[in-house]
């Protein structure tokens, strides 16, 4: 759907508040192919449809959907003629909510800024949302991961034991009993989680995963392990356990002293199970367990008392027992052992957290001179333990080898402190070892592996958080400043992708992060209404980013700023450069209104297609806003109004209009595409013969097959490729629904199959070309190129050798 256009410009509440219906020419259209859409739209608030806060969590919004779903599911209410409708709206509102690109535009436009999504419009039955959908949202152990948070945590430093499932796989639900007994065995020793491909289908096929359910162990820096064994609770436990490298020392008459001696010097407590021959020891995996669930804060050892009897009389073991000797303790010494009576792994590492030592505190009068020099993960409390629980006591050893020192600072004794961070509620920080003005807030789960995750890509990002005092005004130096709000997923999740764009932009632009529930006036001087707006800051000049939540869509952002692919119009350039263009130049250009919900949705797509189109289709945009008169003169009924001018046209003022109802970038690039002349050619098995194998060109093929869908999704990407390589190497097409015996002796047994036939100076070429795995244009055009290279450089050796 489009905006109509009205003689009087409206507001942007306006706007917002407003229905507008489809262009009358369109109206049939509209009736006939979207009738679906027009019944689920809504100007019903979607949080409030779910009955969510507006900072609900995905697996918070899971949960509301699937309580309502449970209920008002039409098959559980056959006799109310509007069930039907009502499930549309909820589920409209979990579909557009669950994904953060949509939420964002949701936050930001309403349900204007969806009118190019259709989620929503079909449903489950009642038994799939009773059975099938969200199978681990009700479990504490098991951490549901999505694509926003799942590499801050593999990468934590933990190790993870990931099941990738699908709600519909039965053998998903025959293993879910077993993974829910398995994560309460492993809980606190190494991560459960699980990761729904159904809602994360891009994360799972970017981790590889091709059946369900697959289970893989990942740990940080190293390649992710499958798991082949069987799927039972022992099998899991034996394979999970081989991961927890912490060591369980066996002490005896000649080593003990020396083993408590050295971890007292360092301040490390021993925690020792007594193995007599009457009571209760720990077992030995409750011995590893704790091992790994202690590693850095205490070590954990076992004595056989029937072989070191003399030993355990010395300390006073009669029978088995378990007890905790801090630094300096020691059993003469009445009370400062302490003794431990559980056998529980949880109840026992509760129990030992509990007196060791807290962070260090921090004043106003040690603050500044501490973080001088030292890279800091500070802990701001109010008065009461808040994040500095005792999990956050093992800080100091996971952060110990990424040279980050862990304290805490209580904002009730230092009020004036943290006011002038201005720091108002529990959070921890990371200052970077430059002073106390260069810090980063974490804004993410409080969980302590998102914590430690924050910590070590903080410190090598370049992320600032901003205040009145620091806030860029008039700098030399660009600058990237997002305004967010911490209560806004969307926000949260693009926060670690701004750290990545920070590395790898390092010295050409700086990125502050500003809170607008702190500083809300500085947030109101820039006119932010939604979060977040991520805004460039060049000098006088200032560009609001619209893009995916990516560190790769800002890069390309940034990009488009220092080398634009599209081209700004004014009526005058529109003339010169469409009206008067050559007879081989195609145009397409979009004619917007910047109030325009969709058109700014449409912004990061049409940037992107111009990327993927250059060199081939010429991209440009009118605003027709700030050029009124012009739009209405070239006849735009409505926006965004998509239009392109064709080649070889013996009118220039000729062009098609877009009536797609997608309107993303590859959509877009498909339908430009389709305009062309075709730029490959196809094959008959006698071509290939006499052409591919017996020719002197180089050949790049596409074997396909007409019915197969990814092959219909490729045709557009090789014709970029055709284009891309005119004049090096000709790109022909091998149809295999047509031509079986041809593509068979090729030994093609996918579709589509890239290969690439090099002329070598001889007659006769391999049938079976060289085979590459790609099917984006780009990185094919650049092995060809790579491979071309290789060739002209062995065809110069060749040559030396003969003369």
């Amino acid at each position: 759907c489009s905006f109509p256009i009205h003689q009087q410009q409206p507001s942007t509440m306006e706007m917002f508040q407003n229905h507008h219906t489809p262009p009358r020419k369109l109206f049939l259209f509209a009736f006939i192919a979207v009738w679906l859409f027009v019944t689920i739209s809504s100007d019903e608030d979607y949080y409030k449809l779910l009955g969510i806060s507006r900072e609900a969590s995905t697996r918070e919004i899971r949960q509301a959907f699937k309580k309502l779903a449970l209920t008002m599911h039409p098959d559980k209410n056959p006799n109310d003629a509007t069930a039907h409708e009502k499930f549309l709206k909820i589920n409209r509102a979990y579909e557009v909510l669950k994904d953060e690109d949509l939420r964002k535009k949701y936050d930001k436009y309403g349900e204007k800024g969806l009118q190019d999504e259709q989620q929503g419009g079909r449903y489950e039955s009642w038994n799939y949302y009773r059975y099938d959908f969200g199978i681990y949202d009700d479990d504490p152990e098991i951490t549901t991961l999505d694509r926003g948070d799942f590499d801050a945590a593999v990468n934590s430093g933990d190790v993870w034991f990931v099941n990738f499932y699908f709600p519909r796989c039965s053998h998903c639900h025959d293993l879910a009993p077993t993974w829910r007994e398995f994560a309460k065995e492993m809980d606190g020793v190494i991560r459960i989680s699980a990761v729904n491909c159904g809602d994360n289908g891009m994360l799972c096929r970017s981790k590889g995963i091709n059946s369900y359910p697959s289970l893989y162990v990942f740990r940080a820096g190293m390649k992710p392990e499958k798991y082949y064994g069987d799927r039972t609770k022992s099998s899991l436990t034996t394979f999970a356990m081989q991961f927890v490298k912490s060591k369980v020392t066996e002490l005896w008459q000649g080593n003990i002293f020396n083993e408590i001696d050295r971890a007292f010097a360092e301040r490390i407590s021993w925690l020792i199970t007594f193995c007599a021959d009457t009571g209760d020891c720990l077992e030995p995996q409750t011995r590893r367990k704790l091992a790994g669930m202690l590693d850095g804060l205490v070590n954990v050892g076992w004595m056989d008392c029937s072989k070191q009897a003399d030993l355990c009389d010395s300390f006073e073991i009669t029978t088995s027992t378990t007890a905790l000797f801090p630094p300096g303790s020691s059993l003469a010494q009445k009370g400062s052992a302490m003794f431990i009576q559980s056998l529980d792994t949880k109840e026992i590492y509760a129990q030992v957290l509990q007196p060791l030592p807290d962070l260090e505190i921090l004043t106003k009068s040690s603050f500044e001179h501490k973080l001088a020099h030292h890279r800091w993960l500070i802990s701001f409390s109010f008065g009461h333990n808040d994040l500095a629980s005792h999990e956050y006591k093992k800080l100091k050893a996971l952060l110990k080898g990424s040279h980050i020192q862990v304290g805490k600072v209580d904002c009730v004794a230092d009020s004036e402190l943290c006011a002038s961070l201005y720091i108002q509620k529990p959070c921890v920080a990371v200052f970077k070892g430059v002073g106390i003005h260069d810090f980063e807030i974490h804004y993410g789960k409080d969980a302590l592996y998102n914590v430690v995750a924050f910590a070590k890509e903080s410190v090598n990002a370049h992320v600032t958080t901003l205040r009145p005092e620091n806030f860029p005004n008039q700098e030399k130096e660009p600058w990237l400043v997002d305004f967010f709000a911490p209560w806004c997923p969307p926000c949260r999740a693009l926060l670690p992708e701004l750290r990545k764009a920070s590395i790898q932009l390092f010295g050409q632009l700086k990125f502050g992060t500003l809170d607008c529930t702190v500083h809300e006036r500085l947030c109101n001087m820039y006119n932010i209404h939604a979060y977040p707006t991520t805004v460039i800051f060049n000098k006088s000049s200032i560009h609001e980013y619209e893009g995916h939540h990516s560190a790769d869509g800002i890069l390309e952002f940034i990009e488009d700023l220092v080398n634009p692919v599209v081209v700004t119009m004014t009526p005058e350039s529109f003339q010169e450069l469409v009206k008067r263009r050559k007879s081989s130049e195609t145009w397409m250009v979009d004619f917007y209104a910047p109030w325009c919900g969709p058109c700014q949705a449409l912004l990061p797509e049409w940037r992107r297609m111009a990327r993927m189109l250059s060199g081939i289709v010429n991209v440009g945009t009118v605003d027709c806003q700030k050029h009124h008169s012009f739009c209405q003169g070239e006849n735009v009924r409505a926006y965004p109004e998509i239009r392109l001018f064709p080649q070889n046209s013996n009118r220039r003022d000729q062009y098609q209009s877009y009536n797609g109802w997608h309107r993303d970038a590859f959509s877009l690039k498909t339908w430009a595409l389709s305009s062309l002349p075709r730029a490959s050619v196809d094959l008959s098995p006698e071509d290939f013969k006499r052409k591919v194998l017996g020719g002197k060109d180089h050949w790049v093929l596409d074997f396909y097959a007409p019915w197969c869908g990814p092959c219909q999704q490729f045709a557009p990407e090789f014709e970029v490729l055709a284009r891309m390589m005119k004049g090096t190497v000709r790109a022909g097409k091998v149809d295999c629904q047509a031509h079986h015996q041809t593509c068979q002796s090729a030994g093609i047994k996918a579709y589509p199959s890239v290969r690439f036939y090099p002329h070598l100076g001889t007659t006769r070429r391999d049938q079976g070309g060289e085979h590459i795995n790609s099917r984006d244009a780009p990185v094919i055009a650049d092995i060809l190129r790579q491979r071309l290279q290789q060739l002209a450089l062995q065809g110069k050796s060749s040559k030396l050798k003969v003369s």
